[in-house]
């Protein structure tokens, strides 16, 4: 198969730094900001610019922005062009309802012209100097499933790729997404189609790759505690196996995550967010209730790490 770019969508509470730089150790290829509201970075919000501080080592780096004024969006994205990404995402997939309320995320769906119009002001504000894509879902219920027109209208108006998670906003991230949909797109579409949702396996993405044609794959809940999935799917692409990980790999991935968020943010912040960053390296695995039990009461770094490197020395 020909090299298929892998990307890790944004989460919220999850792709950050830390997380992301473990995922560029495993290969992943680009890399994608958590979300961020135009809003708050036009009123140079210190939370909000944290969200899309990079490295190079980050490269190719996008930010997505979410909002529902083309005119604030438009602003968000000439400050983006300070910090210098690789490209911007517009979130229009979002299924949140605090996101959703404000018009923004997934409610764009139910509003084309006023996502075409966000589209248009935002590639006007960047004037051609990097790429712009829109990340959507199949429709806001299976009574709207508009994804394939709606892309294309976002293509016409400017998107240089786009990106669909085939579900629609009311399933949230229950159910199977239905990558039936990402077929159609990519039939209809003449700018690059990347495919989101579930993807959990080398397997799952050869089958996307098979079932969709699509340009490249995205995997956010699919990488959780499993960076090496990237790399992974790389081997299984090119030869048609790939390396189990190892519980030597298992200790050292979870630590490493550790350690790359004590660079960059305080020790009881770490704590707190390592507590369900940590919890996906152990899910299935025998002991793994308990460890997460444990590490949800630790109060240091050091305690987190004496817990799990005695947990996996123990495995067998």
């Amino acid at each position: 198969m020909p090299d298929i770019p892998l990307y890790l969508a944004p989460l919220a509470g999850y792709t950050d730094q830390a997380f992301r730089i473990l995922c560029k150790d495993w290969a992943v290829d680009y890399l994608v900001s958590e979300m961020v509201s135009a809003d708050g970075l036009i009123r140079d919000s210190r939370k909000t610019i944290e969200f899309m501080r990079f490295t190079d080592y980050e490269r190719p780096f996008v930010v997505q922005l979410f909002g529902s004024e083309p005119s604030v969006l438009a602003k968000a994205a000439e400050f983006l062009l300070e910090m210098n990404p690789d490209w911007v995402d517009i979130n229009m997939g979002c299924p949140v309802k605090k996101v959703i309320k404000r018009g923004a995320g997934s409610a764009l769906m139910k509003d084309p012209p006023r996502a075409e119009a966000i589209v248009r002001a935002v590639k006007d504000a960047l004037a051609g100097n990097i790429p712009l894509s829109v990340k959507f879902r199949s429709g806001w219920d299976s009574a709207s499933l508009n994804y394939r027109d709606y892309g294309l209208r976002m293509q016409d108006a400017g998107a240089d790729l786009l990106c669909l998670h085939p579900r629609t906003t009311k399933q949230m991230f229950s159910g199977l997404s239905n990558w039936d949909h990402i077929g159609a797109l990519k039939q209809a579409a003449t700018v690059p189609v990347i495919g989101n949702g579930d993807v959990i396996s080398p397997e799952s993405a050869k089958k996307m790759l098979e079932e969709t044609h699509c340009d490249g794959i995205m995997i956010g809940r699919g990488a959780l505690g499993k960076p090496w999935l990237f790399k992974q799917i790389k081997e299984y692409l090119e030869t048609g196996n790939y390396h189990p990980i190892t519980k030597d790999q298992l200790l050292t991935t979870s630590l490493k995550h550790l350690d790359y968020a004590l660079n960059s943010k305080r020790e009881d912040v770490v704590v707190r967010e390592m507590r369900s960053q940590l919890c996906h390296y152990t899910k299935g695995l025998p002991g793994g209730a308990e460890l997460r039990n444990t590490i949800n009461h630790c109060q240091s770094a050091i305690e987190i790490k004496q817990h799990l490197s005695n947990f996996f020395g123990n495995l067998l």
